[in-house]
């Protein structure tokens, strides 16, 4: 085990050095572009980014705040951050957009300040095309001009169709462009973003700077979904691995280093960034 743990966190030590324990990832990298299946920097160097998943702004409100970020940013030199938050239910966006909006702002304020990436992320497992196309207008209006920003329009689809996805993703993209023609979006795929293979049969067109969802929990997900996101990204298909961690996909049950080190091993191998839950590597 102890073996293991060390093997891990080289691989997460080397990633560090590769993408980006910088003190202001936005200063060193700039505007973010996507080239063929890779993520890159300005200068069209290819960048691999590793992030820290804020669990969702109803449950855990207390990370939303200034104060949190700062620690953030000064104990673990985090070049990019994912906001989750909350959709549809509880408290969540839909019942209380306003108050939403105003739990994020501070932290996405916080995080353009500190030269930090920050993923917004609509955690909705169903459509809601019309309130999504509202909010992340809102959001591209207000900082679009902002480097910073990265659009993750739907966190994991479950029962919609690729076809249907597509036509979602094509009215909220179009949107967000009406204000903010460079920053990247990612766009989910179905079954909770484990068909990446239909995405390689049929990707988006007309759309630049776009690119695609898997999440793995390495103690459910294995060689078989790893497989399947070489395989598209050696399709020309660009992958962001926007959520994942050690544990099963729900959140619980034994914690699966061996796992893991392969899905790390991998996104180094072939260049896909990846933003981690919080409890993971970085707490053992």
């Amino acid at each position: 085990m102890k073996k293991l743990l060390t093997i891990v966190l080289l691989c997460w030590c080397v990633g560090c050095a590769y993408s980006a324990r910088a003190v202001d990832p936005v200063k060193q990298y700039g505007q973010l572009q996507v080239k063929g299946a890779q993520l890159c920097d300005q200068q069209g160097q290819p960048v691999i980014l590793h992030g820290l998943n804020l669990e969702w702004d109803t449950r855990w409100p207390r990370m939303y705040n200034k104060k949190y970020m700062k620690t953030l940013k000064r104990e673990g030199q985090y070049p990019l951050l994912r906001l989750a938050m909350e959709v549809s239910e509880g408290n969540g966006y839909l019942a209380h957009p306003q108050q939403a909006m105003a739990c994020l702002k501070p932290v996405i304020e916080t995080a353009i300040k500190q030269n930090i990436y920050v993923i917004i992320d609509w955690h909705a497992n169903s459509m809601h095309t019309q309130e999504a196309r509202q909010f992340f207008g809102e959001i591209a209006q207000r900082y679009g001009r902002y480097p910073h920003i990265i659009y993750e329009i739907y966190n994991e689809p479950i029962e919609e169709t690729w076809t249907s996805i597509k036509k979602y993703a094509s009215e909220v993209i179009s949107e967000i462009r009406r204000y903010d023609p460079d920053n990247i979006v990612l766009v989910g795929c179905p079954h909770w973003n484990q068909d990446i293979h239909l995405v390689t049969n049929s990707p988006l067109d007309g759309f630049q700077n776009v690119m695609y969802t898997v999440h793995f929990y390495a103690a459910t997900h294995g060689d078989d979904l790893r497989q399947r996101t070489e395989d598209a990204v050696r399709q020309g298909i660009p992958i962001f691995i926007s959520e994942c961690g050690a544990m099963e996909a729900s959140g619980e049950g034994p914690i699966d280093l061996e796992s893991e080190a392969q899905w790390v091993a991998m996104c180094h191998r072939l260049g896909i960034s990846f933003v981690k839950k919080f409890l993971t590597i970085h707490d053992l």
